[in-house]
């Protein structure tokens, strides 16, 4: 644990999963340049890696929303309550997601 306080803790991890998240962003793109070809009967392996890596950066891109969400929440004062039912999102919960938006209990009425 640092001595920092929680908010400059939780802009500091979102900062740096940002970070990671555009790197991720950056290799798929690059690895989407290059497409199989599809031919009649016979499927190119690379399709396949290439459709796994366009839904890996659809996943990363949502991500990123969610980041980009969470900053500004930070920034406007209301990170860490839930946008459901506007309770504190538990710590443990945003030391693991730290870009969520909602509590763990609301988090499982929407399954």
């Amino acid at each position: 644990m640092t001595n920092e306080d929680p908010i400059t803790e939780a802009r500091a991890r979102l900062q740096a999963e940002r970070a990671e998240v555009l790197q991720d962003l950056e290799q798929l793109t690059s690895r989407l340049e290059t497409k199989g070809d599809y031919e009649l009967g016979e499927g190119d392996p690379m399709i396949y890696q290439w459709e796994f890596n366009l839904a890996l950066r659809e996943r990363a891109q949502q991500k990123l929303a969610e980041i980009d969400e969470a900053l500004a929440q930070l920034n406007m004062g209301i990170y860490g309550l839930c946008e459901r039912c506007g309770k504190p999102i538990e710590p443990e919960r945003l030391a693991v997601l730290s870009h969520t938006t909602v509590c763990s209990q609301c988090a499982q009425r929407r399954r």
